[in-house]
């Protein structure tokens, strides 16, 4: 089968990627909190044939300094409520839903997903976070996240559970055979009985298996521990790489703890994130997002930073180098945003810069420009075979969202790059990703 570029329309603010969309000046308010908002985007992506929206989600407030609330609160819809009510208006489009192993229990999320996917015919995924925010630890009881290793660790129980749980009922098991009163084939149905270091499950769940056995289990940590974890378990990885070359190289080095996990290498698709802005020319959308960064207070980028780094920034010279940085062993935040923060401090970068550069969404690849010249961006990544497609994440919504897939989808379905059509099946079937057998079928067989 040939290579299939694969597009998704990625939620990260719900009026767009840069943390300060809300103040453009065509920027939607409180619709943003409406189902109409959310399915007319649905509905425009499903028309240019997109394969998928993924919603990222928080459990708090942003809400460790002094500028959060007033300048950006991020305040979102539960995702999995919002994608049941849009898998209702849509027909073919997958559902991605952001979902913290650390706050939450495998039971709740294998029920809700299961559900999602039945009501969807299929289409749902999951995308897997450890939650690194100290504010959603202190929603959940704790005074502090997990250690990084623990929250892997934590993980990778957390899916081997949900799996379980999935395949607690076979395909086969439900009967409602009304002529004979049996309602299920109690053989094929099974308890897990898991004990494990963070989770006892007795299962079995109180829904039959999802339409895709295993929904697929999307994940974006590129820490070591991310990246093993993803080569252990994942189906779709969601990349920030600077280059075709830094793309080549982190396939390479995938590849190769994919190998080390028992899995095939195409196994795993990796999603470049891509912020597209559809202009004139690539100056006129370079001026169009510098705009945007123009709205931002530079507070609020110094508070952002302070969290990312670890480092309280209050009272030093933003106009100065970037204080010594703490060692990512043992540290407790996101380990691939501090190593972000020391490389462009390496460059000499001062504190405002590097605060003003990570706060635009600037670690995500921008392309500006064309349909056309966009286009050629992303054909040269995927024709090099370095990533398998993109997770747009759009400045500003709905102006570059409506303008992408008016525009630029149509300049890759003309080149051939890009579907005209779904195909037939699930999102797991779409997506090129295997069935997935029942785990209890080998032991039955083993009986």
């Amino acid at each position: 089968m040939p290579r299939k570029l694969i597009l998704a329309g990625f939620f990260f603010n719900p009026q767009g990627n840069h943390r300060i969309s809300w103040r453009h000046e065509k920027a939607p308010d409180h619709e943003v909190f409406s189902l109409d908002y959310y399915a007319d985007l649905a509905r425009e992506a499903e028309r240019a044939k997109l394969d998928f929206i993924f919603l990222a989600d928080h459990m708090a407030i942003w809400s460790g300094a002094r500028s959060s609330v007033r300048h950006y609160a991020n305040p979102r819809l539960e995702p999995i409520t919002l994608l049941s009510a849009l898998a209702a208006v849509t027909r073919d489009i997958g559902l991605v839903s952001t979902a913290s192993t650390s706050y939450s229990e495998p039971y709740n999320l294998a029920r809700l997903f299961a559900s999602l996917d039945h009501l969807s015919a299929g289409r749902a995924a999951i995308n897997i976070v450890t939650s690194a925010m100290a504010e959603e630890a202190q929603n959940y009881g704790h005074g502090d996240v997990f250690a990084h290793g623990d929250r892997y660790r934590r993980a990778e129980e957390y899916v081997r559970v949900l799996r379980a749980l999935w395949d607690s009922w076979e395909d086969e098991a439900l009967l409602f055979d009304r002529a004979s009163g049996d309602f299920a084939d109690e053989t094929r149905v099974h308890a897990l009985d898991h004990e494990g270091e963070f989770f006892k499950v007795r299962g079995p769940l109180n829904v039959p298996r999802p339409p895709q056995g295993h929904l697929p289990v999307f994940q974006a940590g590129s820490s070591s521990d991310g990246k093993d974890f993803a080569a252990r378990h994942v189906d779709v990885q969601f990349v920030s790489l600077r280059s075709i070359e830094d793309a080549l190289s982190y396939r390479a080095d995938m590849n190769a703890r994919l190998a080390k996990a028992g899995r095939d290498p195409a196994e795993l698709i990796v999603l470049q994130g891509l912020q597209p802005v559809v202009a004139g020319s690539r100056a006129e959308a370079e001026d169009r997002f510098a705009h945007l960064q123009a709205l931002q207070p530079d507070r609020l980028s110094l508070d952002l930073l302070s969290a990312w780094s670890g480092v309280d920034l209050d009272g030093v010279d933003p106009d100065g180098p970037m204080p010594p940085l703490p060692e990512a062993e043992g540290y407790k935040g996101v380990q691939t945003t501090l190593e972000r923060v020391r490389l462009h401090a390496a460059k000499g970068l001062s504190v405002i810069e590097i605060a003003r550069t990570m706060s635009a969404g600037g670690e995500m690849q921008f392309v500006g420009g064309t349909p056309r010249e966009i286009a050629d961006d992303i054909e040269a990544w995927f024709t090099s075979g370095a990533v398998d497609g993109f997770n747009l994440m759009f400045p500003h919504l709905p102006g570059d969202w409506t303008d992408f897939t008016g525009k630029v989808v149509p300049e890759l379905q003309r080149r051939g790059l890009f579907q005209r059509e779904y195909g037939p099946g699930t999102l797991r079937e779409r997506l090129g990703l295997a069935p997935a057998p029942n785990l209890f079928r080998p032991a039955l067989a083993a009986e």
